[in-house]
C-alpha cells in the first residue's frame, strides 16, 4: 500500500449497536492510586472490581468480554439456522448437527467409552514398528498428535512455496518445565497429571493395575521427551529452527519411525525437502524411542487418544479433563456451560461458514473503509519513525521502507470463503465427527504440498477478537470481530480510537520488525537485510528491554520471562510510538481538542491503550501464563511499556520519585 495518505477522523463511522458505550467509561477508574503510583491500577482498577472473576474463567479481561458477546451472536446465528430446514449435506445441516450433538450430553454420557474403542483396540493390535508408524500418522490425521506434529507451511527461505515441516512435540501438559521443575506448584501439578492420567485409562476399561502400570509408563516417556525437548527461549529464535534438508536425508538420520509407511499414510507425495525445525530434538528422539518398548509407545498412543477426546465424551471424561486442566492448571472453579462449549466446537469446525453469516450480520464495510485507512495513517507514521531513528544506518532504513510499504493488509473478512462440501458430518458420535473434522483439514493442508503459497488465505476467522503479523507472507490482519468498542469506537474521539484500534495496527505493524520478524524481508524470507552494525545495535537495545521485564515480579518470588515475551514487548512499545505519532500527525495544523470528562486529549490516548488490557487473572493462570504465553500480562503491557513513553509522562506529569518513574537514559525506544 502506498505511504501518501491523507489523515482520517472516525466521526462519519456509524454502528448504532455502539451507541451508548462511552469512550472512556469514568466507572473504570480505581481514584485511590494516582497515575504515578500505578497506572494500570488508576486506570482499569474500578473495571477489575466490576468485572470480578467469575467461577467458570481463569483470566477475565476485555479480549474475553468481548469474546463473551460474540459468543451471543455467534449462538443467536446458530438459532437462526436451526430455525430452518436445511438440505442434507449442506453446511446448515452440518452446524445444526454439531451443535446439537454437543448439547446432547445424555447421548454421550449414555456411550461412555464407547466411541474410542475401536480406535483403542486398533492401537492395542499393532504388531510391529511397521503398524506402528502407520498408527502414528492415523491419528494425526485425526488430531491426535504424539511425538512431534508436521504440516505444510511456507520455506521460510523460499515464502512463495510450501514446505514439509516437522516439529518436536509429545507433552500433553505443553511446556517442558511442567515436568522437569522440582518446585512446589510444578510438583503438585504432576501430582494431579498422573491421577488424570490414571482416570482416563481407568474410564476407557482398564483394571486398576493395569491403569497403574500404563500411567507410570506414560508419564516416564513423556518425561524423558520432555528432557529432550528445545524450552521455549530457543523456539523463538527463526535461525537455529530453519533447518531444511533433503527428505532422504531426514528418514536415514532420525529412522525412530517407518518414514515410507509414515508418509504413506498420512499422504506426504511430492516433497523431497524439509525442515527439521528443532535438530537436536529429532536426534535426541531417535536414541530415545529405540529404548522405548512397543507396549510402552501403544500405551503412549492411547493415552493421546484419550486426551484429545476426553471433552467429546462422557461427562467422567469431561470432568476428568477439566479437573486436570481447568482447575490444577489455571484454576478455574466450573466448566463453562455445555451450550457455550457446543459453540466453541462448531465455531472451530465451521469457522468460515459461522464468519461469512457473522459478517453479513454484525461487519458494516463502512467499518472496513474506515480501518484501510487508519492503516494506511500508521504506516505513513511507522515510516516516519524509521526515517528519523537514530541508531539505523541509511542502508537498513531503506529496506526497512520496502519492507513497511510492501505490507499485505487484511481488514475484516476474506475476499473467498472457504468451501465445506468435503466435511463429512454424521449423526454417529460427538468424537467420530471431530476425527472427520481434523481430516477434512488435514487433507485441506496436504492440498498444498509442494505448491505455491496462497497469499489470499486468512489465519484467523472473522469472528476473532485479535489481530496477527504472520512474517513469511508480511502481511498484517484485523478480523471484523475486533473492530468494536473498546478497541475501535465510532462515537470515541480521535485519540482514544487511536489509543485503542490504533496501537493495535501498531503492534502488528512492529511485529515485522521485532526480534523474529526483522529477520525477514519484504517478500517473506529470512534474509541478512540488516547491517551488522545496526543488527548488533537493535540486540543491544533488545537486550535492555529483556532485563527490564526481567525484573517483573508477577506473583510470589516468580519473575516475568523477558527474553520469551520479547517480541510482544517490542510489538506493544511500537505500537503506542507509532499509533500516537499517527494521532498527532492528523492534528497538524489545528488546534489542540478540548478537555472531555477532565482529561486532556494526550492522556486520553494512553487511557484508551490501558484500557484494552484490563483484567482479572487467578494465580494458578498467572503462573501457566508466564510458562506458555508469549504475551505479558495485562497490568505489564501497561506499566511495563509505558515507563518507556516520553509522551505519557508529560501527559500524566509523572516526576522523579513517583512508582512510574524511568530515569530518561534508562528507557529504551526501539521503534
Amino acid at each position: 500500500m502506498a505511504l501518501g495518505v491523507a489523515a482520517m477522523t472516525f466521526a462519519a463511522c456509524s454502528q448504532s449497536k455502539d451507541a451508548g458505550k462511552p469512550a472512556i467509561d469514568l466507572a473504570n477508574f480505581d481514584n485511590t492510586v494516582s497515575a504515578g503510583e500505578d497506572f494500570y491500577q488508576y486506570a482499569c482498577g474500578g473495571w477489575m472490581v466490576n468485572n470480578p472473576l467469575t467461577p467458570e474463567y481463569a483470566r477475565y479481561g476485555i479480549f474475553d468480554q468481548l469474546d463473551k458477546e460474540n459468543q451471543e451472536r455467534l449462538k443467536s446465528l446458530i438459532e437462526e439456522v436451526n430455525a430452518v430446514a436445511q438440505e442434507p449435506g449442506s453446511v446448515g445441516e452440518k452446524i445444526q448437527i454439531m451443535y446439537a450433538q454437543g448439547l446432547d450430553t445424555a447421548a454421550r454420557n449414555a456411550a461412555g467409552a464407547a466411541p474410542v474403542q475401536e480406535q483403542i483396540a486398533a492401537i492395542k493390535g499393532v504388531a510391529s514398528n511397521d503398524e506402528l508408524a502407520a498408527m502414528i500418522a492415523s491419528l494425526q490425521k485425526q488430531g491426535v498428535r504424539s511425538y512431534f506434529g508436521m504440516y505444510i507451511g511456507a520455506d521460510e527461505k523460499n515464502s512463495s512455496m510450501n514446505l514439509l515441516q516437522f516439529s518436536q512435540g509429545g507433552l500433553s501438559m505443553g511446556d517442558r518445565d511442567y515436568y522437569l521443575l522440582d518446585d512446589e506448584t510444578s510438583v503438585k501439578i504432576r501430582t494431579a497429571y498422573k491421577e488424570y492420567m490414571n482416570k482416563l485409562f481407568t474410564l476407557a476399561g482398564y483394571s486398576e493395575a493395569d491403569a497403574a502400570a500404563s500411567t507410570d509408563a506414560v508419564l516416564g516417556l513423556e518425561t524423558e521427551i520432555a528432557k529432550i525437548s528445545v524450552d521455549r527461549g530457543t523456539l523463538r529464535d527463526v535461525h537455529k529452527n530453519y533447518n531444511k534438508m533433503p527428505l532422504k536425508d531426514f528418514v536415514k538420520k532420525y529412522n525412530f519411525i517407518n518414514w515410507d509407511v509414515y508418509m504413506k499414510e498420512v499422504g506426504i507425495k511430492n516433497s523431497t525437502e524439509v525442515n527439521a525445525s528443532q535438530v537436536t530434538f529429532f536426534e535426541a528422539l531417535t536414541k530415545l524411542l529405540k529404548k522405548v518398548s512397543l507396549d510402552t509407545q501403544k500405551e503412549y498412543l492411547v493415552f493421546k487418544l484419550l486426551n484429545s477426546a476426553s471433552n467429546y465424551l462422557s461427562d467422567d471424561f469431561v470432568n476428568a479433563n477439566f479437573e486436570f486442566f481447568g482447575k490444577t492448571v489455571q484454576g478455574r472453579e466450573v466448566l463453562q456451560p455445555v451450550w457455550k462449549r457446543s459453540l466453541s466446537v462448531v465455531n472451530r469446525t465451521l469457522s468460515e461458514a459461522l464468519g461469512q453469516k457473522y459478517v453479513e450480520k454484525y461487519f458494516p464495510a463502512s467499518s472496513k473503509e474506515k480501518m484501510v485507512e487508519m492503516v494506511a495513517n500508521l504506516q505513513v507514521a511507522l515510516g516516519e519513525r524509521i526515517n528519523a531513528l537514530e541508531w539505523m544506518s541509511d542502508e537498513t532504513k531503506a529496506k526497512a521502507q520496502e519492507k513497511l510499504g510492501t505490507f499485505i493488509v487484511k481488514v475484516g473478512y476474506p475476499d473467498t470463503w472457504k468451501d465445506y462440501s468435503a466435511l463429512e458430518i454424521k449423526n454417529d458420535s460427538y468424537w467420530a465427527n471431530m476425527c472427520r473434522a481434523s481430516e477434512f483439514r488435514h487433507n485441506d493442508m496436504m492440498e498444498d504440498e509442494g505448491q505455491p503459497v496462497d497469499r489470499t488465505e486468512w489465519g484467523m476467522s472473522p469472528q476473532t477478537v485479535n489481530a496477527y503479523y504472520n512474517p513469511t507472507t508480511n502481511e498484517i490482519c484485523f478480523p471484523a470481530a475486533i473492530l468494536q468498542p473498546p478497541f475501535f469506537n465510532p462515537n470515541a474521539d480521535d485519540a482514544v480510537n487511536y489509543g485503542g484500534i490504533g496501537v493495535v495496527i501498531g503492534h502488528e505493524m512492529t511485529h515485522g520488525f521485532d526480534d523474529q520478524g526483522r529477520n525477514y524481508d519484504k517478500d517473506g524470507n529470512i534474509s541478512a537485510w540488516w547491517t551488522e552494525e545496526d543488527a548488533a545495535k537493535f540486540n543491544e537495545k533488545a537486550q535492555v528491554l529483556v532485563e527490564q521485564y526481567n525484573k517483573i515480579i508477577v506473583i510470589d518470588t516468580v519473575h516475568a520471562d523477558g527474553a520469551y515475551t520479547l517480541g510482544e514487548n517490542i510489538a506493544d512499545q511500537g505500537g503506542l510510538l507509532i499509533s500516537h505519532q499517527a494521532y498527532m500527525n492528523t492534528l497538524k495544523g489545528k488546534p489542540a481538542p478540548a478537555d472531555i470528562d477532565g482529561f486532556t486529549h494526550q492522556q486520553r490516548f494512553f487511557l484508551g491503550y490501558a484500557n484494552l488490557w484490563a483484567q482479572n487473572v487467578r494465580p494458578q493462570e498467572i503462573l501457566r501464563r508466564t510458562k506458555t504465553d508469549v504475551h505479558s500480562l495485562g497490568k505489564w503491557r501497561v506499566n511495563g511499556a509505558l515507563r518507556n513513553i516520553d509522551g505519557f509522562y508529560e501527559a500524566f506529569g509523572i516526576k522523579e520519585g513517583d512508582a512510574m518513574w524511568m530515569a530518561p537514559q534508562e528507557r529504551i525506544n526501539i521503534w
